[in-house]
Parts: structure tokens; C-alpha cells; sequence
């Protein structure tokens, strides 16, 4: 039964999306064909083919085939198709890992074994809720069988051959929300994801490096090796890694220190041979950089030659005689040459740029050297001297316990008489005094140059003491010439440089001066210009204030009072100036 479709491709993409195939025979089973590319949601496996209870499945759908809904005959009842030019059935958003579907519309004489019969071709049926109201709830055992059942969403159901109102509806399927789909999820999601976590655990242990080989403990068997494999170039790093544990593991005491210090002592000459391979390097890099050079600037030697035998060839008297694709060609070849032949130009530039670097390098670093002053070098003579008095100081401790190692070997062995060991302590004996000699002189030499040290700040300090007084009897000698300046100047000049612009202003300034000598407490600037008031109502009282504060040697303005009294009172200090003049 074929039906006409006002767009068929809208149809057929989303029966493609819902992965079900169109019915040709009435009475056909549904079948899906879902295709693998397809993630409609996360934690739902592509459908195969080898699935149980799928058999065959047929080729994905094309979105330009049309699909037609057929009817659907089952025992009890029959399924007629939706009206095609109706748009699809709407659904609601499906929630994650949904087993579960919503079934509306149902006949109200219809029973559960008629649902079952309409939807156990769909997939296993778990569960189902039936409701007096003409709905009900089925629970599938596997999540594409969701998709089946929403393949009949829209379908008009009869049972058997009545017309009754009671016998017949139209299904509405849609996705429904149940606690067990979302726990059963929940639980796959978490295996996926402690098998992910069990998968990259082992493959971050299968790429870790494998652990090093424990170091052996010490003992003279393993020391007598481990001092012949550092005398060896080949095994000098694996001894000196073993020589490193043992010295933090602990294992120097007054017995071992001898062996350690052998130890130490080779690696040390060690450090001769590096230096000596790197030298050999540094020596093969020169000549290697030298050979370049040379052979650089043999081919630009060459490259010259070439370019010259270009620009021969591209004057008129042998450029006339070539065709018009040779011209070209030797203008290509002509200017390849000599872009070539520019950059190896610019690299051996380069490398002579960088020898005469390093040598301004070496001489700046050789006057910087030069430059230091006389204090820097006290301090460091003195850094120096501390340095060695506590070198000095570790060489006594060191001989002083080879001499109680000897007493005590002396001890054990009871050989007091022994001419060799006697001589040996006579001989640190000798050496000790020597020591305590030098290091009595050091130390006398470090008082000595603290002494000179303390002596050289006191001076400095006496010479800025005398500067800073200095400085002082200048300004005030300045001072005196600057008021000795002014009052030989004449009475016009002193009238012009004066802050008082005009007879009122000076008429104003000795009306002020009067009314604040007599309030020796002050007067705030309201209670001046109200006495001002009184003789003239045309004065202002900013024009008061910034002339009382132009004239800084009669005027002052202090603040009085606490809180809520604070204000500034203006008083009358023209006779302390006269003193200071």
C-alpha cells in the first residue's frame, strides 16, 4: 500500500536516523537497521548484524528513498498507518541509557496481552505498567528496542473488527524517565570507566623506564672495585653514581674515611681528564670551523667565476648571436647564481661577525676585570683569608683524627716500638705545629685587615660628618649675602620685588596688624573682615585671606581648639621676622 508523501526525503532521513526499514509485505516484522557511524547517544553500542534476535539486516536506507507505512495485522487487533503529510510525532529529549518507553492513546477494552502482542516484535518486554487511564509504561531489555517501538508512535489501533469508540485509539510512543535505565546506565558507564582507567594505568607501566639497579652496600671488597672502575673512563659514571649513595647513605665513619677520601681523590683527577677532552673538542670545533670557512669561501670563489661568465655572455656583442629562449635561459641561470652565491656571501659574513663578537667579548670581560676598586678588594682579601682559615681549619680536624686513628691501631696492636709509626707521629706532630703557626698568623692578619677596614669607614664617616657642615655654612653664608643683597638695594627696587601691589593693600596690612596685636590669641578670617566691614563694605574677604597668606613674615595661620571646635586662626608674627632679619 502506497501512499503519496508531500516530501519524501524528510520521511526517509528520519526513518534512516531511527534506523528502521520500510514494510513491503503486510504483517511484515519490524527490523532495524541502525547504522554504526551513527552515535545517537553516549554509552549506547553500534547495532551489528551478529547481535542476537537481529538476523539479517538490510542495507542502510538512502534519504532520497521514499518510506511508506503499511499496516500492521496482529491477532487481536490491526495497526493502521499515521497520514504521511502529517508532520512526525514529537519526542521528548531521550534520557541516557532509556530502556523504557511511554504508551498513550490506548483503546480503553484494551488489556495487557493485547500491548504485549503489539510490542513484544519490537524486543524482549521486561516489564509492563499499565494504568486505568489509557497509558501505560514498557520496559525493554535492550536500548535499541526503544527506537523500534517509537516506529509506531502515530499508528490507530481496532481490535479485531469493531467500529466501537471504546475499541479503537491512536498510539502515542515516546521516551519515559526510570530510575532503574538510569542506575543500570550509571553502573555501565562507571565499568567503562574503571576499564579505561585499568587501560591506561597499564600502558603508563608498560612505558615507565625501568627502575636502576640497586646499589650494593659497602664493604673494602666494594670499595677496592668501585676505586678501580673510577680510574676507568668506560665505568666512571656507574662508580661514581655507587660512591654518591654510599656517601648519603651514611656509611663515611673514622674507619672508612681514608678509603673515601682515595675515593674523592679520584674522582677529582677526573676532572683533569674532562677538561683535557674538552679542550681536544674545542681544538677539532676550531679546525672544523676553519675547514668550513675555507671551503665556503672556495665556492664562492666559484660561484664568482660562474656569475662572471653569465655577465660575459649578456653583452651585446655575444648576446645578439643567442636565440630568444637561450637569453632566457641564461638570465634564469644568471640570476639563481647569484642569489646562491649572495646567501653563502651572508653566512661567511656571519661567522666572521661571530669570531670578532667573541673577541670584543674576551676584551671587555679583561677591563671589567681591571676595574676594582680599593675597598671591593679589602673585602675580598678578607672573604678570601675567612675562607682559608676555615680550609685550615678542616685540615687540623682532619689530621687530628688520623692522629687518634694511629693511637688507636697503635692500641690494638701493641707495638709502641714500632720505629715507622714513630716517626710517622713525630712527622703530623711537626706538621700540626706548622699548621697552628700559619693559622695563628692568618688570624692575626684577618684582625689586621678588620682593623683597617673599621679604621676606613671611620674616616669615611668623619669625611661625610665634614661635608654635610660644609654644606651647611654655605647656605647660611648664602643667606646672609641674599639679606645683605637686599638691603643695600635701593627702596624703589625692594618696593617693586615686595608682595604688597599698592597703597590700599599696605593701608589694609596695617589696619590687620594692628587688630591682631591686639588679640594676641589670633582671630579667625570672618571676625577680620567684619572689623574690615566697618571702615569699608566693598572688601572681600578672599581678597583678605590671600594677601595675609602672601605675606608669610607678618601673617600666620595656626589651628586651634579639639573636635567639633577646630578652626584656623590668623596671628600677627611681624616682630619675630625683625629678629630673624
Amino acid at each position: 500500500m502506497t501512499l503519496p508523501m508531500s516530501d519524501p526525503t524528510a520521511w526517509a532521513t528520519a526513518m534512516n536516523n531511527l534506523g528502521m526499514a520500510p514494510l513491503g509485505i503486510a504483517g511484515q516484522p519490524i527490523l532495524p537497521d541502525f547504522d554504526p557511524a551513527l552515535g545517537m547517544m553516549t554509552g549506547i553500542p553500534p547495532i551489528t548484524p551478529m547481535m542476537p534476535g537481529l538476523g539479517i539486516v538490510p542495507p542502510p536506507i538512502p534519504p532520497d528513498m521514499p518510506v511508506v507505512k503499511e499496516i500492521i495485522h496482529c491477532k487481536s487487533c490491526t495497526l493502521f498507518p499515521p497520514n504521511p503529510n502529517l508532520p512526525p510525532p514529537a519526542t521528548r529529549e531521550r534520557p541516557p541509557g532509556c530502556k523504557t518507553v511511554f504508551v498513550g492513546g490506548l483503546p480503553e477494552n484494551g488489556t495487557e496481552q493485547i500491548i504485549v502482542e503489539v510490542f513484544e516484535q519490537c524486543g524482549e518486554i521486561i516489564a509492563i505498567r499499565k494504568s486505568k487511564k489509557n497509558f501505560c509504561h514498557i520496559r525493554f531489555a535492550e536500548e535499541y528496542m526503544v527506537d523500534k517501538a517509537l516506529y509506531l508512535s502515530g499508528y490507530r489501533i481496532r481490535l479485531g473488527s469493531s467500529t466501537d469508540k471504546k475499541d479503537t485509539g491512536r498510539l502515542h510512543v515516546d521516551f519515559a524517565q526510570a530510575r532503574d535505565d538510569l542506575y543500570e546506565w550509571e553502573c555501565k558507564q562507571r565499568m567503562l570507566a574503571r576499564e579505561e582507567r585499568h587501560r591506561r594505568r597499564m600502558e603508563e607501566e608498560r612505558l615507565r623506564p625501568p627502575s636502576p639497579p640497586p646499589v650494593v652496600h659497602y664493604s673494602d671488597h666494594e670499595c677496592s672495585i668501585v676505586a678501580e672502575k673510577l680510574k676507568d673512563d668506560s665505568k666512571f659514571s656507574e662508580a661514581v653514581q655507587t660512591l654518591l649513595t654510599w656517601i648519603e647513605r651514611g656509611e663515611v665513619n673514622r674507619r672508612s674515611a681514608n678509603n673515601f677520601y682515595s675515593m674523592i681523590q679520584s674522582a677529582n683527577s677526573h676532572v683533569r681528564r674532562l677538561v683535557n677532552e674538552k679542550a681536544a673538542h674545542e681544538k677539532d670545533m676550531e679546525e672544523a670551523k676553519e675547514k668550513f670557512k675555507q671551503a665556503l669561501s672556495g665556492i664562492l670563489i666559484q660561484f664568482e667565476q660562474i656569475v662572471a661568465v653569465y655577465h660575459s655572455a649578456s653583452k651585446q656583442k655575444a648576446w645578439d648571436h643567442f636565440t630568444k629562449a637561450q637569453r632566457k635561459n641564461i638570465s634564469v641561470w644568471c640570476k639563481q647564481a647569484e642569489e646562491i652565491r649572495n646567501i653563502h656571501n651572508d653566512e661567511l659574513m656571519g661567522i666572521r661577525r661571530e669570531e670578532e663578537m667573541e673577541m670584543s667579548d674576551d676584551e671587555i670581560e679583561e677591563t671589567t676585570e681591571t676595574k676594582e676598586t680599593e675597598e671591593s678588594a679589602l673585602v675580598s682579601q678578607a672573604e678570601a683569608l675567612k675562607e682559608e682559615n676555615d680550609s685550615l681549619r678542616w685540615q687540623l680536624d682532619a689530621y687530628r683524627n688520623e692522629v687518634e686513628l694511629l693511637k688507636q691501631e697503635q692500641g690494638k696492636a701493641h707495638r709502641e716500638d714500632d720505629p715507622n709509626k714513630e716517626q710517622q707521629l713525630k712527622l703530623l706532630q711537626q706538621a700540626l705545629q706548622g699548621m697552628q703557626q700559619h693559622l695563628l698568623k692568618v688570624q692575626e692578619e684577618y684582625k689586621r685587615k678588620e682593623a683597617e677596614l673599621e679604621k676606613i669607614k671611620d674616616d669615611k664617616l668623619q669625611v661625610e660628618k665634614m661635608l654635610e657642615n660644609l654644606k651647611e655654612k654655605e647656605n647660611c653664608a648664602s643667606r646672609l649675602c641674599a639679606s645683605s643683597q637686599e638691603s643695600d638695594y635701593p627702596l624703589e627696587k625692594t618696593m617693586n620685588s615686595s608682595p604688597i601691589k599698592s597703597e590700599r593693600e599696605a593701608l589694609l596690612v596695617g589696619i590687620i596688624s594692628t587688630f591682631l596685636h591686639v588679640h594676641p590669641f589670633g582671630a579667625s578670617i570672618e571676625y577680620i573682615c567684619s572689623y574690615l566691614h566697618r571702615l569699608d563694605n566693598k572688601i572681600c574677604t578672599s581678597d583678605v585671606e590671600c594677601l595675609m597668606s602672601r605675606l608669610q613674615h607678618t601673617f600666620k595661620q595656626e589651628m586651634t581648639g579639639v573636635g567639633a571646635s577646630l578652626e584656623k586662626r590668623w596671628k600677627f608674627c611681624g616682630f619675630e621676622g625683625l629678629k630673624l632679619t
